[in-house]
Parts: structure tokens; C-alpha cells; sequence
């Protein structure tokens, strides 16, 4: 598999658990123009949550969620702001999360974040 497609896997997984969490899907690799894409946007309860996944596969370049950096988390605001306006979700609570997979180990670790940052 590409990085691409091993992306898309890493964020097909994080979608199912959040799912079996009780997370509503409201949609997934949302591109908003030059600017950046949300992973996942969710709702659980009334509140939406825009998540970033992240993976590893090895330990070598660290943990997957310490692959976060300040200007990654700008673009995440940003894009959420503009997914939020095109969708008419303007004024409503929400939050943003990190579900990191990691499989450094050899089998799925997940850990998810919540309010991250």
C-alpha cells in the first residue's frame, strides 16, 4: 500500500471505533480548497468533533500523535471553521480530538484524545 491508501486505512479504523463508541459519522476527508482536510468530523451528543488521525507503523519517527505540530493545529481550526460555515453549523459547540493508531508493536493499538487541543 502507498502512504495514501495506508492513510485512508488508518482513518476507515479510527471511523469504526468511533462509531462502535456511538459517534455519529458526519463526514470524512473534507478538502477545503489550498488550506487542509478534516480527517473526521463526528458528533456525539450535540457536540461536533473534528478529529485528526494520526499512525505509525514503527517507533522510528516517534509516536503518532506526537507528530502534531502547532501549524498542523492551525490548519485543523481553520479548516473546521470553514467546514462548520459550508454546512450550516454555525454557533454550535464542538471539540477537536486525536485518534492515534499505532502498530509499532505489531497489532492495532488506538488511542483517542479527546478536547486534545
Amino acid at each position: 500500500m502507498n502512504n495514501v491508501q495506508i492513510g485512508r486505512e488508518a482513518e476507515r479504523k479510527a471511523a469504526e471505533y468511533l462509531s462502535d463508541k456511538g459517534y455519529l459519522i458526519l463526514d470524512m476527508n473534507f478538502k477545503f480548497m489550498h488550506m487542509g482536510e478534516l480527517d473526521i468530523v463526528a458528533r456525539q451528543g450535540s457536540t461536533l468533533v473534528f478529529v485528526e488521525v494520526r499512525m505509525r507503523r514503527t517507533k522510528q519517527y516517534g509516536t503518532p500523535e506526537g507528530s502534531l505540530t502547532p501549524k498542523k493545529l492551525r490548519t485543523i481550526r481553520r479548516v473546521a471553521q470553514a467546514w462548520m460555515s459550508r454546512k450550516n453549523y454555525h454557533g454550535r459547540a464542538c471539540r477537536f480530538d486525536v485518534v492515534a493508531i499505532d502498530e509499532s508493536s505489531g497489532r492495532c493499538e488506538i488511542r483517542h484524545y479527546e478536547n486534545a487541543f
